[in-house]
């Protein structure tokens, strides 16, 4: 976009006219007199000032004027009620607008320019600057040209009536004139049915104007890269830095909330033979030798079995004979031995801990005897084999953000998990644990309540016996969906009407993957933040 101050350094330098009326007109451009450009006057923005500029009258009134002294350019500004340039930026001004320096340090290329109006020329003025051009429709022009082309294709050429009838005294020799006059119409013939060309035109023809010249010449760079960025009335900090500190509020939230589950407080417990303390149990991060922590339902196939119970200490006799009744008397003389550690009291119990017989022991407390309440996400996937995520191949697309048929890790592994738990890495090294099942009939009231996501395949059989009486319309909008096809496959008409983020992979390339799976898991974040606050991710 032009700028007053570039112009008027560009026409000073080149000493083209600058009219000033009410207006300052550059060519095809005008401003008022009290626009400001962006040379900043000296001392303005210093300490948290406003920024001030010179205006484009001022700087003409200085060029007029510059043979003047400063006292005296400074009086008869004053006369004429016109702001002056101030000493400091006198010589630097005038060594820019002259020419002599390409920039001065006081220009301020972000400052807000005014956008110029541009000034409709008359045609007196239009024919006085652009050079008089030969019209193609005059109409002498145009006869002239008619006649000389005439000339050039109607007229016979010397050279080729020499050879014509050279040609023709030979073929009356050798041919008859029936012969002849038959050849001539042939060729007359095919000469009507073929394009002439000749290349020897006049070079002093003229065509007429060129348009694309004259089209060219009238254009005006209105926007550049540069000045399109510069906005007089849109103002983005505000928004920008709400966006921030929300941003920020959030993960200083984050960041608390964290540090509450790691602190833990201890507690005091009496033990059995003199006052053991025991510490309240914290809550952890995921470990591999932990697993009991995630999955509380023991399988014993309804046998009372302790599987936390170890043999070490026990004889062959003892464990082959299995356990023996103690006689009172033989109870007295038995030592007392410590109880195993996993077997002592503690505030929090454990899934480990908890009785299988269903009985609360009397050394047991309330709060030992209330179940811990799961925090683990839930994702449903569908079960079936034309979906491209099953159980089989959930890890790898989940978890490892890359996709593998179900028909490859068929035959690596014919083991079919009904449940799975995932592991989700986060930023840090975090690792966040996601629960996967494609049998949602199994789940209770409390475990849809932590059903994060669903893979939808497209007909909506699949959520018969689903919560809302079905409807995926309701599901969807309290259950965050997904669906994944192939790029080269035609979306499903449900899945176009639902709302279903779609994954859209490709055969061949696999480094696409990731990018695809990542946005799925962005998505995720977003919906259990407003949903579902409650739960771990």
């Amino acid at each position: 976009m032009a700028d007053p101050l570039s112009l008027l350094r560009q026409y000073n330098v080149s000493k083209k006219e600058i009219i000033n009326k009410d207006n300052v007109i550059f060519g095809e451009f005008s401003w008022p007199k009290t626009v400001k450009t962006n040379y900043q006057v000296y001392g303005s923005g210093k300490d948290g000032a406003t920024k001030d500029y010179y205006t484009l009258e001022c700087l003409l009134f200085l060029l007029k004027n510059v043979t003047l002294n400063h006292p005296a350019y400074v009086r008869m500004a004053a006369s004429e009620s016109i702001p002056v340039v101030n000493r400091p930026d006198r010589k630097e001004l005038l060594a820019y607008l002259n020419g002599e320096t390409s920039t001065a340090a006081a220009i301020d290329k972000s400052a807000p320019l005014e956008i110029p109006t541009q000034v409709k020329r008359t045609l007196e003025d239009a024919s006085e600057s652009m050079p008089k051009k030969a019209r193609f429709d005059d109409l002498a022009a145009s006869q002239r040209f008619k006649q000389h082309l005439a000339m050039r294709f109607d007229a016979p050429k010397p050279k080729m009536n020499s050879i014509v009838s050279n040609i023709d005294r030979s073929l009356s020799e050798a041919m008859s004139i029936e012969k002849i006059a038959a050849i001539k119409a042939k060729r007359l013939a095919m000469k009507r049915n073929t394009i002439k060309e000749d290349d020897d035109l006049p070079l002093d023809v003229d065509f007429g104007i060129d348009v694309t010249k004259d089209i060219t010449s009238k254009e005006r760079v209105w926007r550049q890269r540069t000045t399109i960025l510069q906005s007089t009335g849109k103002q983005f900090g505000p928004s920008i830095l709400a966006l921030l500190k929300s941003i920020k509020m959030r993960e200083e939230g984050r960041q608390r909330q964290q540090q509450q589950q790691q602190t833990g407080v201890g507690s005091l417990s009496a033990g059995l033979g003199g006052g053991v303390v025991v510490q309240q149990q914290q809550n952890k991060s995921y470990s591999r030798y932990a697993q009991e922590m995630f999955n509380p339902k023991e399988e014993t196939a309804g046998f009372k079995i302790d599987t936390m119970s170890s043999y070490h200490g026990m004889s062959l006799k003892s464990v082959t004979e299995g356990g023996r009744k103690v006689t009172p008397q033989q109870q007295q003389h038995t030592p007392s031995l410590p109880p195993p550690p996993h077997k002592s009291p503690s505030l929090i119990p454990t899934p480990s801990s908890t009785p299988q017989s269903g009985a609360a022991s009397p050394s047991q407390s309330p709060s030992q005897q209330q179940k811990r309440v799961s925090r683990t996400p839930i994702i449903i996937v569908p079960n079936s084999q034309t979906s491209l995520i099953t159980m089989f191949n959930c890890k790898d697309l989940l978890q490892d953000m890359k996709y593998i048929t179900n028909e490859v890790r068929r035959k690596q592994s014919s083991k079919r998990e009904s449940e799975i738990l995932i592991q989700r890495c986060k930023e840090g090294g975090l690792t966040v644990p996601y629960r996967v099942t494609d049998n949602p009939s199994k789940l209770n009231n409390s475990e849809w309540d932590r059903v994060v996501a669903v893979f939808a395949m497209g007909p909506a059989w699949q959520f018969k016996g689903w919560p809302y009486d079905g409807n995926p319309v309701e599901i969807f909008n309290r259950i965050c969906a997904f669906h994944i096809k192939y790029d080269e496959v035609k979306l499903d008409q449900n899945i176009g009407k639902w709302s279903v983020h779609v994954i859209t992979l490709n055969r061949i390339k696999r480094h696409l993957d990731r990018a695809a799976f990542q946005q799925c898991w962005e998505k995720l974040d977003r919906f259990m933040l407003f949903n579902k606050p409650h739960l771990r991710w």
